[in-house]
């Protein structure tokens, strides 16, 4: 909470904070989206006063000045409510690799944006209408809603089963979401953005996709899928040529809208190319959100899952809508760039909507250097991956191997390595070696009696007190591995501090210094801890248990000397958090 009084007669202004841990959530994704968004319309966490509201208002420069909550960046202020999302989900097939390591990514972004006292709105979801949904419920011999409940569910059960802390699914099927969706195209209607006409041309199933003959490489999509030709048929067709200029100006006038800056590019080139007039609704097919006034015609794919980012808040109740959009952050695949960053844009200017203000284009998993195909047999199945492994192992491995951004291998081999380097030899046995000292040492509590610290230990201590500030950084611009190496480079540190102070030759020569050595520890171990939590939100907690950290003291404002380990705490014996993994293993594939 900020509380905010006026000096009668001044124009100076005095802010106290007093942040609670309340902002720490650790509640299910029920209370979560409960405590968001109300059946129609999000709602705030507590109510505020008109005079409050105004208040806030008028003095928002002043307030991100003083208590800015996360790094402040181009595209975001570090206070306001943060909303991020995952792209809605095909529902042509069970889930992979692939969508696992996006919500994973948009997982970690958000929690680190909650602990540091960011109200979050943390979206992901299934998209179940098109062409390709009604030909795999066909040859399943299945009613199409049938089908797509049944997938759903699996990405459900994805994001369960890796910790994911979504705070609401969305389906395209659901009623809210359709009538949103309506609403929309006759925005684009009544404004002058979308006409009838017809279409023939190539068509991509997979990738639900136009191209351009231009387009094609060895005769199939650019991204490998397979084309057929659209015979003539009636469509109703979007004005995207109107808005390449608009577009071009939007970029560069917002050179951190698309990243990184490679796919920023990429973007730039294919609108500078020249954009020609898009294809928005089929008649081909049936299985699709009937557009208004003419039943004949379901609407193309792309505006009816692109538009889930402003349905889930409420749209067309722009009230409702303001709390979190625009959207603070997309993450997509690179395989759906082209739609985010031009397709999506172009539409939200054509209602007059506006525009995310950031997007971020991450790569492709391949195996052992192969491209992931059923045809290979090597596709990963995420949910083995953690059966296998484990979740915050599995969370560790994908988050740690590749710069978030570009294309990364994966191996079991690699993934063994990892965790048991970082995780299970550097960070867990810290832990054990740490606690156990303690307590058998200390009396089984954290030690009470803390002589003067070193310079060693002060050194110590500063590179924990830092580590915020650093993350923080790295999280802004969702540069997730660097996180994640700022946390490693912290353990590796506080391990040579534990071989270089040695306290176990100290219990013999010098117990008082002992003592102390086991404090900083434990106090740089509550530091980690807490900052680990979004990365292994589980493993994390059980160390802050073992370090006897209250639950209502972990979020990033406990990040202070004031919350530090207290001495005398009784301890437990300590049990191991991360243990080792064995190699080889079976491959993790699906048949």
């Amino acid at each position: 909470m900020i509380s905010i009084a006026l000096v009668a007669g001044s124009a100076s202004v005095r802010i106290v904070h007093s942040f609670t841990s309340s902002i720490h959530r650790s509640v299910s994704f029920g209370n979560r989206a409960s405590s968001l968004l109300g059946k129609k319309k999000i709602t705030s966490y507590g109510s505020q006063s008109p005079c409050r509201q105004e208040m806030m208002r008028c003095f928002s420069s002043v307030l991100q000045a003083e208590a800015t909550k996360t790094p402040a960046t181009s595209v975001d202020d570090g206070v306001s409510p943060f909303q991020i999302t995952t792209p809605i989900y095909y529902v042509n097939d069970k889930p992979h690799i692939g969508h696992a390591y996006t919500s994973l990514a948009c997982d970690v972004i958000a929690r680190f944006m909650r602990l540091s006292g960011r109200e979050v709105f943390f979206l992901s979801g299934t998209d179940e209408h098109g062409q390709k949904v009604e030909e795999s419920a066909k040859k399943k011999g299945d009613d199409p809603q049938d089908f797509v409940d049944e997938v759903s569910q699996s990405f459900r059960e994805l994001l369960s089963t890796m910790n994911i802390s979504n705070d609401m699914f969305i389906r395209t099927t659901d009623e809210n979401h359709k009538k949103a969706v309506q609403h929309l195209w006759q925005k684009l209607v009544d404004n002058g953005a979308i006409y009838l006409g017809s279409y023939e041309g190539w068509y991509s199933v997979r990738d639900e996709c136009y191209y351009a003959e231009s387009e094609l490489v060895d005769g199939k999509a650019p991204t490998g899928a397979e084309v057929v030709w659209q015979t003539k048929e009636p469509s109703y067709f979007f004005k995207l040529s109107a808005f390449e200029a608009k577009l071009l100006e939007y970029y560069e006038n917002n050179p951190d809208f698309i990243a990184p800056t490679s796919r920023r590019n990429e973007v730039l080139s294919f609108v500078k190319g020249g954009l020609r007039d898009l294809s928005v609704s089929r008649t081909s097919f049936k299985w699709g959100v009937p557009v208004p006034g003419d039943d004949d015609h379901v609407m193309y794919v792309w505006i009816d899952a692109l538009a889930n980012y402003i349905s889930a808040v409420g749209y067309p109740d722009d009230e409702a809508m303001k709390k979190f959009w625009p959207a603070n952050l997309h993450v997509v695949g690179k395989d759906i760039l082209r739609f985010h960053a031009v397709y999506w844009p172009a539409f939200l200017m054509a209602a007059d909507i506006p525009v995310p203000r950031r997007l971020f284009a991450h790569g492709w998993w391949t195996k052992d250097g192969e491209k992931i195909s059923k045809s290979l047999g090597n596709v990963i199945d995420p949910m083995e991956l953690v059966e296998t492994y484990g979740v915050d192992q599995t969370r560790f491995f994908l988050m740690s191997e590749v710069t978030f951004g570009n294309d990364g291998d994966f191996s079991h081999e690699k993934m063994i390595q990892k965790v048991n380097t970082n995780l299970a030899n550097e960070l867990g046995n810290l832990c054990q070696r740490t606690l156990s000292m303690a307590f058998k040492n200390c009396g089984k509590a954290v030690p009470e009696e803390i002589g003067s610290y070193t310079e060693e230990d002060e050194a110590l201590l500063a590179r924990a007190k830092s580590l915020q500030k650093e993350a923080g950084e790295h999280i802004s611009k969702q540069s997730i591995q660097k996180y994640v190496e700022t946390m490693v480079s912290m353990i590796w540190e506080s391990n040579k501090y534990i071989d270089d102070m040695a306290p176990w030759v100290l219990r013999k020569t010098d117990p008082d210094r002992m003592a102390t050595v086991i404090y900083v520890l434990m106090e740089v171990l509550r530091y980690a801890a807490i900052l680990y939590q979004p990365l292994i939100p589980d493993s994390a907690n059980k160390i802050l248990d073992q370090l006897t950290v209250p639950p209502n003291e972990r979020s990033f404002h406990h990040l202070d000397d004031k919350y530090a380990v207290k001495p005398g705490n009784p301890i437990s014996k300590p049990i191991g958090v991360f243990p080792r993994l064995e190699s080889p293993v079976n491959s993790v594939v699906v048949d």
